[in-house]
């Protein structure tokens, strides 16, 4: 990263002090300047290693200290966090996962860690780095409801929140549990559990298979008609709707994620309801997809994709 931004500085300073050139001519050099070294750091960046997508084995009691940071993380590791951002989950959760400086301080030491009965403790020194998604461009959520969905985006008076780990390969989920304690997010503890005893176990169970489709998986568990909403390509304001019945999914199923996804839970969670709906979210480009499940006879179905 230093040698990077050394290279930079250094052809910044070479094409400043080239004073013959013409103003145009120096703008050009400058913006090729910024070119490389866009690539350079993202060259960088690009060597870290995604380290939580195989199992919850590579994730034992923290997840691996990522050495390699870019110039964005060292800026923001330094940056103190806004107080407004302690008012919403989102804003802090992100906050927490990109301030190295910030989380130390938001996490209850000694930590408490269970996993089933078994009790352990990690200590300020023994914490490394949590980046939960911010390695990747999105992140997943569940919700039972649209109501739900949509106070999870709103709502300042949420307490407690719960960030969880899901590794399906492995069959397992971590939970980091937070609190909001006189007005300040605190990270409380981290349990452990199978996946079997999580909330949305059936829902999990079936997203797995159907996240890697193997023999034709989605196509089996599709409405006779699934309600299709995305934006219309003649018209950047409006949204067009229409039908998608299994003989034309291909066309139109997206790639899903799987082997490990995230959620978070915000407050206390609704009863189930036989509906789940599950939210693929840009972290920085805005973008969303919502696929809408209903559990009907002894399996869950398709009912509706928006994009």
């Amino acid at each position: 990263m230093n040698y990077v931004i050394e290279i930079i500085l250094y052809l910044c300073i070479k094409f400043e002090s080239e004073s013959s050139k013409s103003q145009v001519t120096k703008m050009k050099r400058l913006v090729f300047v910024m070119m490389v070294g866009g690539l350079l750091l993202s060259a960088c960046q690009g060597q870290k290693s995604s380290s939580d997508t195989t199992g919850e084995s590579q994730d034992s009691t923290q997840t691996v200290d990522t050495t390699a940071t870019t110039l964005e993380e060292e800026i923001a590791q330094e940056a103190p966090m806004p107080k407004a951002a302690d008012e919403l989950f989102d804003d802090f959760i992100f906050n927490f996962a990109a301030n190295k400086k910030l989380q130390s301080s938001r996490v209850k030491f000694p930590l408490k860690v269970l996993r089933g009965e078994e009790v352990s403790y990690v200590s300020k020194g023994q914490w490394q780095m949590e980046y939960f998604f911010m390695n990747q461009d999105f992140y997943t959520l569940l919700f039972n409801s649209e109501d739900e969905m949509n106070r999870a985006k709103e709502s300042t008076s949420i307490e407690h929140a719960v960030v969880e780990k899901i590794y399906l390969d492995a069959k397992t989920v971590k939970q980091f549990v937070f609190d909001r304690v006189k007005g300040v997010w605190m990270l409380q503890e981290v349990i452990h559990m199978p996946l079997s005893e999580s909330q949305n176990a059936s829902f999990l169970m079936f997203y797995d298979k159907f996240s890697k489709d193997e023999d034709a998986y989605q196509s089996k568990h599709l409405a006779e008609s699934v309600r299709f909403v995305g934006p219309d390509p003649d018209d950047d304001f409006a949204q067009m709707e229409g039908v998608i019945t299994p003989d034309t999914w291909e066309a139109f199923a997206p790639e899903l994620p799987s082997g490990m996804i995230y959620n978070i839970v915000y407050g206390t969670p609704q009863k189930e309801t036989g509906r789940k709906i599950f939210v693929l979210r840009g972290i920085a480009n805005g973008l969303e997809m919502e696929l809408t499940f209903k559990h009907e006879g002894d399996k869950w179905i398709l009912t509706k994709l928006a994009t």
